[in-house]
């Protein structure tokens, strides 16, 4: 379970620096599909961070770091 957990938060963290580099690109763009394309862009990254924090926790409390009870 944990290695899962393990594999799973290296595969988010990998899809949060794509998207966070994706958003860098795009403010260097000037058409008029650049604002809409960032904001989408950003949430894309916040729910991305959401899952890897709550897979940073669940982590956690398979390996005992956290104890819940």
């Amino acid at each position: 379970m944990a290695s899962a957990l393990t594999i799973g938060l290296y595969v988010a963290i990998g899809l949060l620096v794509i998207v966070l580099i994706m958003g860098l690109i795009n403010l260097t763009r000037t058409d008029d599909g650049q604002r809409s394309r960032s904001n989408q862009l950003m949430r894309m990254r916040v729910m991305i961070q959401a899952v890897v924090i709550g897979i940073l926790i669940l982590l956690g409390i398979v390996l005992g770091s956290i104890n819940i009870f």
